[in-house]
């Protein structure tokens, strides 16, 4: 072992031999000299080199056993990521680590700020939505967006504070899941659910517009909306029910071990392949609005993310500094919102924009929906049941379903991506099992108030962890409080109606496009030169496409005597994520392949929670336990709490 106490010159060395791009095969480096070069501090060059050195396979493995095919190879790649994922989080040196409380009015800053990151992603599903719900381009239809808008922020701020306190006890942010959106517009495209071709006349009394709807009845702007929303809520309410169940009971750990890259990719890029009638629908209101914005983040977004931005900021002591900081890298999206709005303003107040309501140009100016910023009130405050009582169809739950596991996997992931950016040790089944049970309650109550979707964890917000080296769970907590106050201010979610169509529409493509890339992302590490695997996910792509599109458009070619049944199928087959997904778990399952080849021992790894004969910093520590005392009789028999791991590590 080296000796932490050792010189700063120590020439204490060791010879890697690695067959990828850490260390190079054969090369030889003084700990201060390997720190230098990777950029990490003399501690963890230090824990690096005597992990190496202290592993018996660097010295057992001959020059012959580095073939594709040898052991000794395949033991050390599994050595060498553990290695990787150990230096990443060692190397972050965080300012303040998950058990920090900054200063209050620091605290308050930083949760401000996480809720800008998450902005973009949750005002996206309900902008989605709002078309296909039958949100009119008229005052009842903005001001439902903005009010659906509102909710959305407070639920957030409550998942929020529930996951940080009761659930992961991980920094991570709740939001709406994208996951919800293709079984919610497959539920929306049903034929009673399409919305009627306009007004059928305008009650010159006190000027309210009524509508022939689709299921026979008479109604105005608000119901219009209202009733498709509360379908909606119905099959969200009952399916996550499920998913509190698969927390509680632990069943999580089941069903994953038949969930690997090749099905989890296919359907995550489903999720934003099957947007993009939404994108081009919205951004077709001007497309020269729509490229400015879709230049305009990917400028700053790509280009100019490493650019550091000088600002003025004050100091007590030595007043007034220009300070280069990360404000580009961590705000794109909001310059971009900014940038965008600012141009639109510029070419209403020209008259460049048409001035018509009619035309669909129109939907591109600052003004175009001011009046629901008068209409909306100052201060509201979101309640169960406020659309009205939420109905419950077989065919919407069975949908649903879909989304829920869909969201369930994407969730896991981003735990164990958390707790290796926060320093923490991988994410015990207890804890996995508890953030699970919180997500669902959390959905549950987003569909008794009513948003389209459920709650999930937002990536993005993970990811700022590394920009920012901020992993207080009481930062989080004041984002969830921020994000609850500004859901209670009415005229906050009218602004965001506000944005123009087509700035929009630029967003979505690049986000959209975004999600698509991070499902396949997971296949990474499956093997790209199986014809078994290439066909698994090229099929499963194709027909996630075609199906949902071919449903939408033959709806009437689905007729097996039974309505209820009709539905179920057309909902099923009309997601797009459950098609896809449903058909690349199949055969990922019952195709003859190995674990390597599909990519399961890399993804089994990173997904499991305990080892059995991991060394002490891979198992699950205070970190994951509840801010309470859990010492009960029958502890140890319930899954998300932390004596139930206990036991079954001195089992295995």
């Amino acid at each position: 072992m080296l000796d932490d106490n050792s010189d700063d010159e120590s020439t204490t060395a060791v010879t890697a031999h690695y067959s990828a791009d850490i260390l190079d095969p054969s090369q030889t480096f003084s700990d201060k000299e390997f720190g230098h070069r990777y950029r990490f501090s003399k501690g963890t060059a230090l824990t690096l080199l005597n992990m190496i050195k202290d592993n018996p396979l660097w010295n057992r493995c001959g020059d012959d056993d580095y073939g594709e095919s040898g052991s000794c190879h395949k033991q050390q790649g599994a050595h060498k990521a553990a290695v990787v994922d150990h230096v990443t989080t060692e190397g972050l040196e965080l300012l303040y680590p998950l058990h920090a409380a900054p200063p209050w009015y620091t605290s308050i800053f930083l949760g401000i700020q996480q809720c800008f990151l998450a902005l973009g992603g949750l005002m996206g599903v309900p902008l989605i939505l709002a078309s296909a719900m039958c949100m009119g381009d008229d005052d009842a239809g903005y001001l439902g967006q903005a009010m659906v808008l509102n909710t959305l922020f407070v639920i957030a701020g409550i998942g929020t504070i529930m996951q940080v306190t009761f659930g992961t006890r991980l920094p991570i942010l709740q939001g709406n899941s994208f996951a919800y959106v293709p079984p919610a517009l497959a539920i929306l495209s049903l034929p009673r659910n399409k919305c009627p071709a306009g007004p059928m006349n305008l009650n010159l009394t006190n000027g309210t517009l009524l509508y022939n709807d689709t299921d026979g009845s008479v109604v105005d702007g608000n119901e219009l909306w209202m009733r498709r929303m509360r379908e909606i809520q119905g099959a969200i309410i009952v399916a996550t029910v499920v998913e509190i169940l698969l927390g509680i009971t632990g069943a999580i750990g089941f069903l994953i071990r038949f969930i690997g890259p090749l099905t989890v990719a296919p359907a995550i890029a489903l999720l934003g392949l099957s947007l993009f009638e939404a994108a081009s629908f919205t951004a077709s209101t001007n497309w020269g609005i729509a490229f400015f914005t879709i230049l305009t983040l990917v400028v700053f977004s790509q280009y100019l993310r490493n650019t550091l931005l000088p600002l003025p900021l004050y100091y007590k002591a030595k007043g007034w500094r220009i300070v280069k900081t990360n404000f580009i890298k961590l705000f794109p999206v909001l310059i971009t919102i900014v940038m965008a709005w600012l141009f639109c303003l510029i070419l209403t107040a020209a008259g460049v924009l048409t001035d018509d309501p009619q035309d669909i140009g129109y939907r591109a100016r600052t003004d175009a929906r001011i009046n629901v910023m008068i209409n909306s009130p100052w201060f509201r405050f979101p309640y169960p049941c406020q659309w009205g009582l939420p109905v419950v169809s077989v065919a919407g739950v069975v949908g649903m379903i879909a989304g829920v596991v869909s969201s369930i996997i994407e969730s896991i992931g981003d735990y164990y991506a958390c707790a290796r950016l926060c320093g923490a040790p991988p994410v015990p089944r207890h804890a996995v099992n508890r953030g699970i049970t919180i997500e669902g309650l959390g959905s549950l109550v987003a569909g008794l108030l009513g948003i389209g979707s459920g709650m999930t964890s937002f990536s993005e917000n993970i990811g700022a962890i590394a920009i920012t080296r901020v992993a207080s769970r009481w930062v989080l907590q004041m984002a969830g409080i921020v994000l609850i106050l500004a859901g209670m201010i009415g005229k906050f979610g009218a602004v965001l109606v506000l944005i123009p169509d087509p700035v929009i529409g630029g967003l979505f493509c690049v986000m959209f496009g975004t999600v698509a890339a991070v499902g396949l992302s997971n296949l990474q590490h499956v093997d790209l030169n199986s014809a078994r695997n290439l066909f698994v996910v090229g099929f499963s792509l194709f027909m996630g496409l075609m199906v949902p599109n071919w449903v939408r458009t033959h709806s009437s070619w689905i007729n097996t005597g039974s309505e209820g049944l009709d539905q179920i199928i057309m909902v099923l087959l009309g997601t797009s994520i459950f098609v896809g997904g449903a058909l690349a778990a199949f055969f990922d399952n019952t195709l003859p392949g190995t674990l390597e080849e599909r990519g399961m021992i890399y993804w089994r790894r990173k997904t499991a929670s305990n080892t059995k004969n991991g060394d002490e910093h891979e198992r699950p520590t205070k970190e994951y336990d509840l801010p309470f005392s859990t010492d009960w009789r029958f502890s140890r028999y319930t899954p998300f709490l932390p004596q139930y791991d206990n036991v079954r590590e001195i089992s295995d």
